[in-house]
């Protein structure tokens, strides 16, 4: 078992005091979480047994620092910090990995300015909108079992029972809260630009997908490597939107052997 540790970088003319969950030894990588907040899992332990993994959490979601998300007003803002936030831990070219919203994110810093991202790797990414596979709009489900149906591919399955099958509300409050901040970024969904800026990419780019995500269909899996020249798609079979918790060791395996590639 790793030891987690939170680093604080001042950005943002040092209004906010950005916090970085840092585990691991060897090469550096960077994990972008979700619109659900960040987690430590099995995932990111296991990703942590061969890297030094910096997984920055989205301003506001950090434990006592709800008002730093005031702070920052659009996309480009926080573009723009998280750029500052990888000079505050002094990475200049770094692998980053992107789950969700996250993806999204990862995926406009490369995007942005190649020069900084040297390995791309997108799980389920938001950005893209096809008239004919609308996303689905998280933002206004309920109750939570709804929520889980669209996550994983077993919503009744012990994972489900394990992650969502005994209320903790400060958890719930939580989340919530976690999705109202990244939800300042992304909505409405349809069209925040990406699909403008994303030929950009030039980074080595892994696109990986549950085959059976009901948020996200893994039809726009093919829609980004379409648009992301030399990009890689790796669908993962019996997983919803959540492969890096349904499969961590089978995503952990890809990941490596793309980074080590």
């Amino acid at each position: 078992m790793s030891t987690v540790a939170d680093r604080k970088v001042p950005v943002w003319q040092a209004k906010i005091n950005a916090n970085i969950k840092v585990a691991g030894s060897g090469p550096p990588v960077v994990f972008l979480h979700g619109a659900g907040g960040l987690l430590w899992d099995e995932f990111l332990e296991k990703l942590a047994a061969r890297h030094t993994v910096y997984a920055p959490e989205l301003p506001g979601t950090s434990e006592g620092d709800p008002d730093a998300i005031s702070h920052l007003d659009n996309l480009w803002d926080l573009v723009l910090y998280n750029y500052e936030v990888l000079d505050g831990l002094d990475l200049r070219a770094v692998p980053i990995i992107g789950h969700s919203f996250g993806a999204m994110l990862a995926a406009e810093l490369a995007a942005s300015n190649p020069e900084r991202v040297s390995k791309l790797v997108l799980i389920a990414p938001i950005g893209l909108w096809r008239e004919d596979t609308p996303v689905a709009n998280w933002m206004a489900v309920t109750p939570a079992s709804d929520m889980v149906k669209l996550l994983l591919h077993e919503p009744e399955g012990p994972l489900a029972q394990k992650m969502f099958g005994v209320p903790d509300t400060d958890a719930q409050i939580k989340m919530i809260w976690s999705m109202a901040c990244s939800g300042k970024f992304v909505w409405p969904i349809p069209d925040k630009g990406l699909k403008k800026r994303i030929h950009r990419i030039q980074a080595p780019t892994l696109i990986l997908w549950g085959k059976q995500d009901r948020l996200i269909s893994s039809v726009y899996a093919q829609e980004f490597a379409s648009r992301i020249a030399g990009s890689r798609v790796e669908l993962i079979d019996q997983s919803g939107h959540l492969p890096t918790a349904e499969h961590p060791d089978r995503v952990v395996g890809l990941i490596e052997d793309f980074l080590g590639a």
